[in-house]
């Protein structure tokens, strides 16, 4: 391996991020690949040495000097082993070492050494992508609409990486409901994970596999994180978050700080904070519940918009039972069971509401 081959390692290293170490190793592990091609029945018995100043990166078979050979791939006679420059007083036992000349590797298995090479430029350029974006897990990616597919519904996006842009599939389950989309429009997406294969997705055949999302509740939590500095910055907490994306979220929030209103916070002067949210999640309605430790008190305020007459807790605080105005109880339970589905999602309580005429 000579001076220019180096320098085109020391370029892989620098523009895209594969440390020189690992190439080298992955070279030697193409010439041992290499050499057992054109050497079946060789044994494992191959290293490597490099000079620091010339970079010649050279091939050895090591073998151990004997008087009687029972492993011809891994032992040799002395006499044999004496005609070897450097051990003419070589003695039983010791171990010599041949070097192989790798230019004389038929074109088969030069090919095998090149694509082991290859491999693992492919496997570092995964792995660097894989911690890239394992570091951005829960958290939103600003994106741009790549192309529609039509016959699925499925929407390719594309995203800046250090080294190269990837693309990413926002499916259709993963889309919010009525939501339309255009080639080139800016879409902010929440990764939810970076998918593993079976052999991890380091090592994966079509490298790591992002899982992003625009339905998961934690887009809201971030959406409201970017829009207020309170939750930014740890004043104000959101406890809980229950969604069904498209038509109605509710998120229960707190304040660290008794100075500091939570719910004002979020909504922000006007509605200014909210109404960004809302506009992002194309009109999705959203409420803001101040979070209560009286489990009772807590989905009394989860009913909003309704109003709440009395609140019982079960012993185990599992069961709330609900008592509303007799003209309230169908807003309490809202379309189709929406607003007492999401107010239990939110607090984790059963809840069971009835009208003031029917207690």
């Amino acid at each position: 391996m000579n001076e220019e081959f180096n320098q085109a390692l020391e370029d892989l290293e620098k523009e895209r991020g594969i440390p020189k170490d690992y190439m080298l190793e992955k070279i030697r592990q193409a010439l041992t690949a290499a050499y057992h091609r054109e050497n079946p029945n060789a044994g494992d018995n191959v290293e490597f040495e490099m000079d620091p100043e010339t970079m010649a990166l050279e091939m050895y078979e090591v073998k151990t000097v004997a008087r009687e050979i029972e492993r011809p791939e891994e032992q040799i006679l002395p006499e044999e082993a004496r005609t070897i420059p450097g051990y003419a007083d070589c003695q039983e036992g010791d171990t010599v070492k041949i070097r192989l000349n790798t230019l004389a590797f038929s074109r088969t298995a030069a090919q095998t050494a090149k694509q082991v090479i290859i491999q693992g430029i492919r496997e570092s350029e995964r792995g660097a992508i894989f911690r890239e974006f394992a570091s951005k897990e829960q958290e939103i990616l600003n994106t741009q609409v790549y192309k529609i597919d039509r016959r699925t519904g499925a929407v390719i996006l594309t995203i800046a990486g250090k080294n190269e842009e990837q693309t990413l599939l926002l499916t259709p389950a993963e889309q919010i409901r009525g939501e339309t989309y255009r080639e080139g429009q800016h879409l902010k997406v929440y990764l939810v994970g970076v998918m593993k294969g079976a052999a991890g997705a380091e090592k994966s055949a079509k490298g790591p596999q992002l899982q992003i999302s625009r339905t998961h509740p934690g887009f809201v939590r971030k959406l409201f994180e970017s829009e207020v500095p309170e939750i930014y910055d740890g004043v104000v907490e959101i406890v809980s978050v229950a969604r069904e994306a498209g038509s109605r979220t509710k998120i229960a929030v707190r304040s660290n700080d008794p100075a500091v209103e939570p719910v004002g916070a979020c909504v922000g002067l006007k509605g200014a904070r909210v109404n960004n949210v809302v506009d992002e999640l194309n009109g999705e309605k959203i409420d803001i519940i101040k979070y209560s430790d009286d489990p009772g008190e807590f989905v009394s305020a989860a009913l909003a918009p309704a109003t709440v007459l009395s609140a019982e807790m079960s012993n185990d605080d599992r069961l709330c039972s609900i008592v509303v105005p007799d003209d309230q109880l169908s807003l309490a339970i809202g379309r189709e069971g929406q607003n007492a589905r999401l107010a239990a999602k939110l607090t984790g309580c059963k809840i069971d509401i009835r009208s003031r005429s029917s207690k």
